[in-house]
């Protein structure tokens, strides 16, 4: 049996703790999105791997085509709910998103219920109802 032996050896500048004195003199902030809640929902767009929609139970939908770096509201003053379900893309038109309002994780009494499904024909620039109410269960969960 033979047996083999590697060694490592760091460089002599390398320390087994950090200097905190390398982060002095940064300071912490938020890059938002600002008012986003708990989030159930999020879908990208499959052609462009930057853009993706994100729907939070509390803060309605947001959208960013930057990967993330920053993100904008793109449901405020359309939805008449901020609580979102279940967002989704259509691959045949990825102009065409569909969201479904209402909370659908069981939480208590914190659950909020939706107003219907909404539709944008134009990447998130303008919302449409599309059902108005949900009589049976007030959420949607999920689109398959």
């Amino acid at each position: 049996m033979m047996l083999a032996s590697v060694s490592l050896s760091l460089p002599s500048h390398a320390k087994d703790t950090i200097d905190t004195q390398l982060y002095d003199g940064l300071k912490w902030r938020e890059i938002g999105p600002w008012r986003g809640g708990r989030v159930t929902a999020v879908t990208g767009v499959l052609s462009d791997d930057r853009t993706y929609y994100m729907g939070a139970t509390g803060g309605g939908v947001w959208k960013t085509d930057n990967a993330g770096t920053s993100w904008n509201n793109v449901s405020d003053g359309y939805f008449g709910v901020g609580t979102i379900g279940a967002i989704a893309v259509s691959e045949s038109d990825e102009n065409i998103v569909y969201v479904g309002t209402g909370e659908a994780p069981i939480r208590g009494v914190t659950t909020s219920h939706g107003d219907g499904m909404y539709k944008s024909t134009d990447a998130g620039e303008t919302w449409k109802l599309l059902t108005k109410g949900l009589p049976t269960g007030e959420k949607v969960g999920r689109m398959g």
